[in-house]
């Protein structure tokens, strides 16, 4: 079933979309719920209980806080792509979905590294360690194939070059992101044509260029409370390096004894 204007209007009983703030749509065996891309203005949705498959329409709900979708019918965590631009989501109730999947503890990882700001996840409050470790632990959350999202992202460019990239900027983009940060801009050799042969180790070091750029860029529009979750996803990610790096000593002071003795 289509969830229609005239049904929306009825239920918040409101004259007009744009002045919805809440909607209770529990249990209204809803399929296609495409209206959502007229009311960019909900804050508070309850779509529990129904038939719903793809969340591609609630990607403009940019005011939404709270999002109920317990008992749906959405197929793959990929669908949660469609949330991300939505900075304000903290509640969302997704259990009982065929994408939760029989291993709980790595669908919520999973979830948490895509959405971090959340926090409520299945009525479950969401602590800041939590989100370290999805942050690390936590499956990459890709665009569902086929979707108009993905197809914007590619910019043209065949799939071999954009494929799990989704940092794909050009000379100019990345040189503008580097001067807004008091960066030097790099030099066009760094920057390897797309359709003239270069090495794995190039586009490799190109790609950790883009990443720590857009970082470095990021933290600039975040608040206290999301700073505080790079803070501690950053100091977990540090205490792997320095236990791996303690580890490698430990080798390597046992393998001077032992030539030693010999």
């Amino acid at each position: 079933m289509k969830l229609t204007r005239k049904q929306v209007l009825a239920k918040a009983k409101a004259s007009d979309l744009e002045s919805v703030k809440k909607l209770n749509c529990w249990g209204c065996n809803l399929t296609d719920i495409s209206i959502f891309s007229q009311m960019a203005n909900i804050e508070v949705l309850t779509l529990s209980v129904n038939s719903i498959t793809s969340l591609s329409p609630l990607a403009g709900c940019l005011s939404l806080c709270e999002l109920y979708l317990r008992r749906n019918l959405i197929p793959s965590l990929s669908e949660l792509s469609h949330l991300r631009p939505l900075t304000r989501l903290r509640v969302l109730w997704l259990a009982e979905n065929p994408c939760c999947g029989s291993d709980s503890s790595q669908y919520r990882l999973t979830v948490l590294r895509c959405l971090p700001r959340l926090q409520k996840l299945d009525n479950q409050p969401v602590t800041e360690d939590e989100i370290g470790l999805a942050l690390m632990e936590g499956e990459v959350v890709t665009t569902p194939p086929g979707s108009h999202q993905n197809q914007l992202s590619t910019n043209g460019l065949p799939d071999a070059e954009t494929e799990n990239d989704p940092l794909n900027y050009n000379m100019e983009e990345t040189n503008k992101i580097r001067e807004e940060l008091g960066m030097k801009p790099l030099p066009r050799d760094k920057f390897p044509s797309l359709s003239s042969p270069s090495t794995r180790e190039n586009k490799l070091s190109l790609k950790k260029t883009h990443t720590l750029d857009a970082v470095l860029l990021l933290l600039r529009d975040l608040d206290e409370e999301e700073l505080r979750v790079v803070h501690t996803a950053t100091q977990n990610r540090l205490q792997i390096y320095t236990v791996d790096s303690e580890m490698f000593n430990d080798s390597l002071q046992t393998q001077k004894t032992a030539d030693i003795q010999h």
